[in-house]
């Protein structure tokens, strides 16, 4: 086993009962096999009111080149865990070349991991993916992550009783003990915030945005339609980099990325929801990106666009009381000005209108604490922690 904190007799048990339990890992080769690696958590969490499910087209997409351009420069299998015949567990190994180029990092990611609550099952998933990066000569296994900065990553170490969201993995209170029983340790840590937004903004907070904005001289830009932000786009990406350069394990978002992040999906954001504001030289300085909360819709949809997936989406989008942070970015040299006080303003006055009363922030790496300090003036509540687990392959006993 992969730790020696597990005791010998239970090593012994664990060897034999693995025998006895016909544990049996498929790696996905084809249509068939993806489709049921899509699905299985699905089923997994059948009848629990905090999952949210994907749209399958989209999980289909993650793993075609054509689709994700993080896989121009990234490496990735699929694998399905059987007990006595049945599917009961999944995972997916990745290696970002890139990641290791930029910032000299090598490791396997590990992410879509998903199991029933069943030790065995865990440790032949996880051995799965030691055994990949021991076949690459890699010395480190992480996760659960995706292949970049910009996907879902974190297993839910609190909130497990809180409606999961779009960008956030959901997974059952047992999976992080799992991981620490086979002696996996955290990595990186995560935290969540909601925001409960007043019936009315205090007379301070807005003589303070007319201040800040004179001051500075900056502006809030309107978009009359939805195209109008499409020139903004590549600025706003650049901005995020300028935002998360000096973490640890930032890398740069490539123009591929962005050309595809434009073509799917900013053409479904709602304009109200997108602020953006610039300086007296027209630069983007700050944007910020909420959206209707589509969790409850995504639930109702299964999986599914059609037949009906898509009326839950667009009831979702005129009657919400609740909304979540996708991105932000703030040019460092005017973090700490007060310039977020000007967004919560402006998303304010949107939210207002639209009958919006909760935000949801998405996952902040704990260490992240210019972006934690955008909320502190909002009473903002911890509600969720997540963190990724790692271990060095030299740790690991596969029996």
């Amino acid at each position: 086993m992969p730790n020696l904190r597990i005791s010998v007799p239970f090593q012994l048990y664990l060897y034999f009962r693995n025998i006895m339990a016909n544990i049996s890992i498929k790696k996905v080769q084809n249509t068939a096999d993806l489709l049921e690696f899509i699905k299985f958590p699905m089923a997994l969490y059948q009848g629990n009111s905090h999952y949210v499910p994907p749209l399958i087209n989209d999980e289909k997409d993650i793993w075609n080149p054509k689709e994700n351009p993080a896989l121009a420069y990234s490496q990735a299998e699929q694998f399905i865990a059987y007990k006595d015949g049945k599917a009961a567990g999944r995972i997916a190994v990745m290696i970002n070349h890139k990641e290791e180029q930029e910032l000299g990092i090598r490791k396997v990611r590990f992410g879509w991991l998903d199991f029933v609550d069943d030790l065995e099952v865990s440790h032949a998933l996880l051995t799965q993916a030691v055994k990949y990066a021991r076949e690459h000569q890699i010395d480190k296994i992480e996760g659960p992550m995706g292949f970049t900065n910009l996907d879902k990553a974190g297993m839910l170490t609190m909130g497990f009783d809180r409606l999961a969201t779009m960008i956030g993995l959901y997974n059952n209170p047992y999976y992080p003990e799992h991981l620490e029983k086979l002696g996996l340790k955290k990595e990186k840590e995560w935290v969540e915030y909601e925001i409960n937004f007043p019936e009315q903004l205090p007379e301070k907070i807005i003589k303070f945005n007319q201040l800040i904005s004179e001051k500075y001289k900056l502006k809030v830009l309107n978009f009359k339609r939805k195209k109008d932000i499409l020139p903004l786009v590549e600025p706003m990406f650049r901005l995020l980099d300028e935002t998360y350069k000096n973490l640890s394990t930032y890398t740069p978002i490539t123009d591929e990325q962005i050309r595809t992040y434009k073509e799917k999906y900013f053409g479904f954001i709602n304009k109200d929801f997108i602020i953006c504001i610039e300086n007296e030289k027209h630069e983007l300085i700050s944007f910020a990106i909420t959206m209707p909360s589509y969790s409850r819709a995504l639930q109702k949809a299964n999986g599914r666009i059609f037949p009906w997936g898509w009326y839950h989406f667009l009831q979702a989008g005129r009657h919400n009381d609740r909304a979540n942070f996708y991105l932000i970015g703030i040019h460092p040299e005017y973090q700490r000005r007060g310039v977020t006080s000007i967004i919560f303003k402006e998303i304010y006055e949107v939210f207002r209108k639209k009958g919006v009363r909760y935000l949801e922030t998405n996952p902040e790496l704990e260490e992240n604490k210019n972006i934690q300090l955008l909320w502190q003036d909002y009473g903002p509540v911890n509600h969720k922690r997540r963190r990724t687990y790692s271990i060095n392959t030299q740790d690991w006993k596969d029996s």
